[in-house]
């Protein structure tokens, strides 16, 4: 039998994720939950997501597929404007940044920077 142990890019996720609810409580003792955004990198490609947990729905995202960018951080800021942009039209300003197990450097910092200049606030 082998132990099974969890990797550091799923303890951070799992820890981001507990950390998350902690909050949302916390703040929101009625469970008011904000929605989130969720983002998701790939060596190519970034992906953002505006997620209501609460109905289990999504309501605004943005890839580097649809902007039509390239896999730099200034592509990601493009997306992180365009997902503000979606959010905005669907009466979303404020939410919670989840990046799961991706480290807040380089793109991912550039994604959240991009959309707080689109309008979010978190």
């Amino acid at each position: 039998m082998t132990l099974k142990r969890k990797t550091p890019a799923q303890r951070r996720k799992l820890g981001n994720r507990a950390k998350l609810r902690r909050v949302n409580i916390e703040q929101n003792p009625n469970r008011a939950i904000r929605p989130r955004l969720s983002v998701h990198r790939t060596n190519k490609k970034i992906y953002a997501q505006i997620i209501d947990d609460i109905n289990g729905v999504t309501l605004a995202s943005a890839s580097s597929i649809k902007e039509k960018s390239g896999h730099t951080v200034g592509a990601a800021k493009i997306v992180g404007e365009a997902v503000a942009k979606a959010a905005v039209a669907a009466g979303v300003k404020k939410v919670q940044f989840d990046r799961g197990e991706f480290l807040y450097h380089g793109r991912i910092k550039a994604l959240a920077d991009g959309a707080r200049d689109g309008g979010l606030e978190f």
